[in-house]
């Protein structure tokens, strides 16, 4: 068996032998193939650079043969070229000298018609030839054509001078047809030719006007400025009906007189305001001023201002939008009309009016004499506050109607709209210095107005009004009780505080409108801060007298809770008189005040809460005063403090039938401070011993840990000077540092004191508010 393994181990191991040899020589004859191959690449790459070498040599002398033959046609094109050039130029001198010759015979005819056409190819013409101007022949050409042009211009100059003397007012009755073509030369020759035309045409034009308005002649006067523009409108009539069609219509002859004219009259009425200034009033002034902005008015309708010079007048910006009730600029009113027109200053505003590019052509003249129209508009305010004043003192303070009481004063809706109409006529004048004094003028009657007709009538405190007494408080004699104002005195301090509102609101909107009116340089200058302060002033001062009054009138009762025998009271009963009495005046103040407020919300949250900043602190002032002070008393003030408290909180819609949620910063101070007093009296129930947990819990309970607090406690304690001396002594040791000791002291409240009888009265006391709730 085993024999047989290795037979067939030798012949498998012999055939492996022959395969590994058969495959050494096979790779042997692989490389020689490989070099064999190798070899006739190279062999090949020979042969394809030395083809591609001959086509290279015979496409350069392809592109030889073919710069050859094209070399002769090159030239044929260069000469054709030439020669059209040439064929050209001397086409063009051919039309040049029959231009000129023609030129030269139709202006001695005087043919412009032709002219006109043949000028304008004969420049073209001459263009052409600005490179050969070394030619004498060319330059000769050229010197005519200049020469044919002066003489045009002087032709047409003197033909117009001939149709249009300078001397004299009679003019032709109809347009010429030659003048008319002399038209159409000027637009070609020399822009001063044309200018010429125009102002000898329009000096011609206007010299009827210079002769009838002298400044000697009475309708030179501004009672008859009228009579100068509707002199220019009939003339403007005549001039389209007898020369519109002479003219070119890109002339705007037109609106070139018209503009003339204008500059003819603000140099005439300047001059002649000068020699008369003693004799202009206001009203002659604001007159002329109105017709004269009337009829620049018409020119910005009839004409586009495409005439105006530069540096004559400037178009004014367009003010950005603004949300101030002074809404659209109206047409300057006559004086007169002015006060007695009344207007709401809250209409939805108007779509603004473009600007008008003859704003100020004429009317500038009138702005050196403003000063009488400001010294006028001082005179007038101050008319109309004192017709104001006398107004408040004819027809009296406001009636107790809570539908129309607190409503804004009359006379301020009036002074804002004068106002108004002021400053835009104004502005309409000029928007320089004279709108700076304007505004000078406005701030001084906003100071008085906010004087004499808001803080002048503000009811004084010393005012005559029955209070309470101590025994009426006892008694109960709740129908004894009268408030330190009247009705119709705070329905006034309601009014005033609205007006106040408005008027702060509207002198902003006013000092933006006015900045929107004047120059640019000159905003820095429009401030009436000062004013707006005043008028903030009125407010915090009216709303201090409702403060006042309202605490005044609890003055008696918290007096009377004060003087009452604490330390006497034998049981806890309904809430104390006192409590009544302020209740019954907050009832019967808060809701007036609340309805003559409707309107100013804000204002009336800033009443109630310096209310509760006056009331609180008084009341407990007043606290400390009641001593000495027995459990029971302790607990009936308790259930007083947290009535008021309770009546407190609904302070600002109390007697309304809309339930609002008092605003939370008004409700942070009742808690607070209410809460303080609570807590003042919570420590004087707590029983005094042991003493270093009534100390303690004093600490702990009330935030103000000073001497004198504490003394005033034990004083409303009853305590013996003794007892005080040791708890005031162990006060001011535990003072620095906080309250320590075991878990079980620390944590011992004031409301579940250690003996069993006061820790079940504080609870009974705890329902009997809770039920009365």
């Amino acid at each position: 068996m085993l024999w047989n393994i290795s037979i067939a181990c030798s012949q498998r191991s012999k055939r492996l032998d022959d395969n590994i040899r058969t495959v050494v020589r096979g790779q042997t004859n692989v490389g020689q193939d490989g070099r064999q191959a190798l070899e006739e690449a190279q062999k090949a790459i020979q042969q394809l650079f030395g083809k591609i070498k001959d086509i290279k040599d015979k496409a350069e002398k392809s592109e030889q043969m073919v710069k050859e033959i094209t070399r002769d046609i090159k030239q044929l094109d260069h000469a054709k070229r030439h020669l059209t050039t040439s064929i050209t130029t001397l086409n063009h001198l051919h039309m040049l000298a029959g231009g000129v010759d023609s030129l030269e015979a139709m202006t001695r005819r005087r043919q412009y018609g032709e002219v006109a056409n043949l000028l304008q190819g004969v420049m073209n013409v001459l263009e052409h030839f600005h490179k050969y101007m070394g030619i004498p022949q060319i330059r000769q050409l050229s010197e005519r054509v200049k020469a044919a042009q002066t003489e045009l211009g002087q032709q047409i100059l003197a033909d117009f001078e001939e149709a249009f003397p300078s001397q004299g007012t009679k003019r032709p009755g109809g347009p010429s047809n030659v003048l008319r073509d002399a038209c159409l030369v000027a637009n070609i020759l020399d822009p001063r030719i044309k200018q010429e035309i125009i102002k000898k045409f329009i000096k011609q034009h206007l010299s009827e006007y210079l002769v009838l308005f002298q400044e000697n002649q009475d309708v030179a006067w501004l009672d008859k400025i009228d009579r100068r523009y509707a002199w220019i409108k009939r003339q403007l009539v005549d001039y389209e009906e007898k020369y519109g069609r002479m003219f070119p219509r890109e002339w705007y002859m037109t609106e070139r007189i018209a503009v003339e004219f204008c500059h003819v009259t603000r140099t005439e009425l300047a001059k002649i305001m000068r020699t008369r200034a003693k004799e202009i009033e206001v009203k002659l002034l604001l007159f002329a001023i109105q017709r004269t902005t009337n009829f620049e008015g018409f020119l910005a309708k009839r004409f586009s201002g495409c005439t105006l010079t530069d540096g004559t007048l400037k178009k004014l910006e367009s003010p950005p939008p603004s949300t101030n009730p002074f809404l659209e600029d109206e047409p300057a009113p006559e004086m007169e009309e002015l006060a007695a027109e009344k207007g709401d200053l809250d209409q939805p505003k108007k779509p603004k009016v473009p600007d008008n590019p003859f704003h100020g052509i004429v009317s500038k003249c009138f702005e050196p004499h403003l000063y009488v129209y400001i010294e006028s508009q001082d005179k007038n305010l101050g008319e109309l506050i004192d017709r104001f004043v006398a107004d408040f003192k004819a027809q009296g303070p406001p009636k107790p109607n809570t539908d129309e009481g607190g409503a804004v004063l009359p006379s301020c809706a009036d002074l804002f709209v004068y106002y108004k109409k002021c400053m835009v006529q104004c502005s309409q004048l000029s928007t320089g210095e004279p709108m700076i004094a304007l505004t000078t003028i406005f701030q001084k009657y906003l100071r008085e107005y906010a004087w004499k007709i808001l803080s002048g009538n503000l009811p004084k405190t010393t005012s005559s009004g029955g209070g309470l007494t101590i025994s009426s408080l006892l008694k109960e004699k709740e129908g004894s009780e009268v408030a330190k104002f009247t009705l119709e005195e705070l329905c006034l301090i309601c009014s005033i505080l609205s007006t106040a509102e408005y008027c702060l609101a509207t002198t902003q909107q006013l000092e933006e409108k006015l900045k929107e009116k004047v120059d640019v340089s000159l905003i820095e200058r429009i401030n009436l801060t000062g004013e707006m302060d005043t008028f903030s002033t009125v407010i915090s001062s009216s709303i201090q007298l409702l403060v006042q009054d309202l605490d005044a009138a609890c003055d008696p009762a918290l007096t009377a809770m004060s003087k009452m025998q604490w330390q006497n009271v034998e049981h806890v009963g309904d809430q104390s008189p006192y409590v009544t009495s302020v209740i019954l005046h907050i009832k019967q103040n808060v809701p007036i005040i609340r309805d003559n407020l409707a309107s100013t919300r804000k204002y009336f949250t800033q009443f109630c809460i310096k209310f509760a900043n006056s009331f609180i602190p008084k009341f407990i002032t007043h606290l400390f005063k009641c001593k000495p002070i027995s459990m029971v008393g302790a607990e009936q003030l308790l259930l007083d403090t947290h009535s008021l408290k309770m009546v407190l909180l609904d302070l600002p819609s109390i007697g309304s039938q809309v339930v609002r949620k008092a605003p939370a910063s008004y409700t942070k101070i009742v808690v607070k401070g209410m809460t303080r007093a609570e807590m003042i009296l919570k420590v004087v129930m707590a029983p005094h011993e042991p003493l270093v947990v009534f100390v303690d819990n004093y600490i702990k309970l009330l935030t103000d840990c000073n001497t004198e607090t504490f003394q005033k406690i034990l004083d409303m304690k009853g305590l013996k000077r003794s007892e005080q001396s040791n708890m005031l002594e162990l006060f001011r040791q535990r003072l620095p540092t906080p309250p320590s000791g075991p878990e079980g002291s620390s944590s011992l409240s004031l409301l579940a004191p250690t003996p069993e009888q006061e820790s079940s009265r504080i609870r009974k006391l705890e329902k009997l508010i809770k039920k009365r709730l």
